[in-house]
């Protein structure tokens, strides 16, 4: 695969009520490279659920914390697909717990990380060089 070049980025703070524009973004990125409909809802879930863990458990729900999201095509054995990075600067991210909860522990919440595995072909994270913080990768393929 060569390197992915990302002619999209989107800077945010941790507001939830901004979410909605970064949903619509990823919608029409998705659509644009050719996933299909019930593949691009599938992943404007996952996306929405890795941001709301950011906001939620990486920065304890303040609303004034940067994240940053950078939008590419990508091609696997022919494929088109799409990446997707997010950045964070969430301090002392311990990456081997995160991880989804037990599905046979009915209860509401703790399923984003399980979405995001479900839903995208590549799921990597990783410690940001640059500055403290997370660096979530994302690819799915149409």
């Amino acid at each position: 695969m060569a390197d992915t070049q990302h002619p999209m980025e989107i800077a945010l703070l941790s507001r939830p009520d901004w979410l909605i524009v970064v949903r619509g973004a990823i919608d029409a990125a998705a659509r644009k490279l050719g996933l299909a409909e019930e593949q691009t809802g599938k992943v404007v879930l996952a996306v929405d659920e890795a941001l709301t863990n950011i906001i939620r458990h990486g920065y304890g729900n303040r609303d004034d914390q940067p994240i940053r999201i950078r939008l590419g095509d990508v091609q696997r054995n022919g494929r088109p697909g799409l990446e997707i990075v997010i950045e964070d600067q969430c301090p002392d991210v311990d990456l081997s717990r995160i991880r989804s909860r037990k599905l046979d522990d009915i209860r509401p919440g703790g399923l984003g990380v399980h979405i995001l595995h479900e839903v995208m072909t590549d799921v990597l994270y990783e410690h940001r060089v640059e500055c403290p913080g997370v660096r979530l990768t994302l690819r799915t393929f149409a």
